[in-house]
């Protein structure tokens, strides 16, 4: 019974000792952190209150020992606390940023894939039947792909958004060249696009998907075909990238599609709310959309 009793007091021992050492640490802490002036009026404080309560002398006493702990251990300790909270922010940060990255990719990814695979078997068609037209299919075919691989592989990692406008322009031109041995007269193509907003940074492959959007809900559905006209302009501070058709319209009622919510997600990833994608039904028919971000002249600028 007595040994019991002997474990049950040096168990409370222990726990009292631990309690207390945390209790001094948590105090340490405070004051590395505290700034002097506000120690200042914590003393004021406590000295006044022991002057009510007549515990004068611990009031004394705890002044002297947080002014010793303070001065002697204080500046060390705080730098310790201020380092390790700078290296938790780094780590979050640097998860965050890692886990935008991994989204990125996982959104770029989803970049429709029958465009690679119509394209060969056009090509293959027209090996048969023309083969110089085929021969320049397969060239725009391999400017297409010199264009898009590094784009699809991306420079993420940087914290940018891995492309300029005129990369982006060059890329369409590319695939509209091909849409075009695909849909003959059916499609025409028109590029506004000044050429000092070529360095400005713009995200990989999101302009092809507007273009995409363009030929598959607007132009192919009509018989005659259509237009398309990809232009860009600065107002303000806002980048505004536009791609126009004269196809059969833009239903706002129905659903963006995936293309569309695609861009949508990548660039609340890349800006928060300062990008936007607009959708707009001309007057004169046909469909608007048009992407709009902050404008910089370079990517590094």
């Amino acid at each position: 019974m007595a040994a019991v009793q002997i474990n049950r007091a040096l168990d409370f021992v222990r726990d009292a000792m631990r309690e207390a050492g945390a209790l001094w640490w948590r105090f340490f802490d405070w004051l590395a952190l505290i700034e002097w002036r506000q120690l200042y009026l914590v003393w004021f404080l406590g000295f006044v209150a022991g002057l009510f309560v007549n515990l004068v002398e611990p009031a004394i006493w705890f002044i002297l020992v947080s002014f010793g702990v303070k001065v002697l251990a204080g500046g060390k300790r705080r730098a310790e606390l201020l380092a390790r909270d700078a290296s938790s922010k780094a780590d979050v940060a640097n998860l965050e940023r890692r886990l935008t990255e991994a989204q990125m990719a996982t959104l770029q990814a989803q970049v429709e894939p029958h465009f690679l695979f119509n394209t060969l078997a056009l090509i293959g068609q027209l090996i048969e039947t023309d083969p110089k037209e085929a021969a320049r299919v397969h060239g725009h075919l391999i400017e297409y792909l010199r264009a898009s691989l590094p784009q699809m592989r991306g420079s993420m990692g940087k914290g940018g958004t891995g492309g300029t406008l005129g990369k982006q322009v060059e890329l369409s031109r590319a695939y509209l060249a091909i849409m075009q041995a695909r849909m003959k007269e059916r499609l025409q193509v028109r590029f506004e696009v000044p050429d000092f907003l070529g360095s400005a940074p713009f995200p990989p492959m999101m302009l092809q998907t507007l273009i995409e959007n363009a030929i598959k809900h607007g132009l192919e559905p009509k018989v005659a075909g259509g237009t398309i006209v990809v232009r860009s302009r600065v107002e303000g501070a806002t980048l505004h990238v536009d791609v126009l058709d004269d196809g059969v319209g833009f239903n706002l009622h129905a659903g963006s599609g995936v293309g569309l919510a695609n861009i949508r997600e990548r660039l609340a990833l890349l800006y928060g709310t300062s990008a936007e994608l607009v959708i707009e039904a001309p007057a004169t028919g046909g469909a608007c959309v048009s992407i709009r971000l902050p404008y910089r002249m370079t990517e590094d600028g």
